[in-house]
Order: C-alpha cells, then sequence, then structure tokens
C-alpha cells in the first residue's frame, strides 16, 4: 500500500508492505494521527519511507488544540490568503513543449538504463 504524506518541506511516500499492513490496518484506516518509524529513501528529490511500525496517536490530536501557545501553522505556497494571490503559480507558466528524442542511427543495445532498487 501506498499513502502520501505532506508537510512544508514537500510530499513524501509511505511504501507499507504487506506484513505490515495486515498488523496495523486498524490503525492505518481510523488514526487521524500517526507516528511512523521506518527507513527513508531518497532518489533525487523523490522521497520515500518504508514504513516499519504505525502507531496511533489520535489521541494526542486534542492535546495540541489545549496548548498554552497556539500551535504554529506555516504557510505553504497554497495558502492564497496569507500570500494575497501575489505569489506565481507554476500552473500560469506556458507549457513546455515534448522534445522529440528519437535518434535514428541509435540502437537500442547502447541505451543504459539506471535501475531502481526500493528495497
Amino acid at each position: 500500500m501506498f499513502i502520501n504524506i505532506e508537510d512544508e518541506t514537500g510530499i513524501s511516500n509511505l511504501v507499507i508492505w504487506p506484513t505490515v499492513y495486515e498488523k496495523n490496518q486498524r490503525i492505518i484506516h481510523a488514526a487521524h494521527m500517526l507516528l511512523i518509524e521506518g527507513k527513508v529513501l531518497r532518489v533525487g528529490q523523490l522521497v520515500h519511507l518504508v514504513v516499519g511500525k504505525l502507531t496511533d496517536l489520535s489521541d494526542q490530536l486534542a492535546r495540541i488544540s489545549k496548548e498554552a501557545e497556539p500551535f504554529p501553522l506555516p504557510h505553504g505556497r497554497g495558502d492564497e490568503c496569507h500570500h494575497g494571490g501575489g505569489s506565481p503559480d507554476s500552473r500560469d507558466r506556458p507549457k513546455r513543449q515534448p522534445r522529440d528524442i528519437f535518434i535514428p542511427d541509435l540502437p537500442i543495445d547502447t541505451l543504459k538504463l539506471k535501475p531502481r532498487n526500493f528495497r
């Protein structure tokens, strides 16, 4: 199972193997806040977290709102109320045309692909 999580630094993918999923199925589907322990794998800018252990911290979620100081909320790129709509939006940029990578004299045997092993 794959789950996407996001914070102020970007998006990460949780990789949950079947054995871990079977042990933690109730937590995965019912928890509102999770503690995730596992191994971080980074391929370029892509980040995967292979889950080893999940803990349900839903009972701690209510405590956050009762703290003496306000819980600081980081403002991301998508927060137009905070930024006033002045931030550049990548969707407004003109679309790049795909490049033609066909090379007629290049035999297929000379192409070297870099494998990705996430284990």
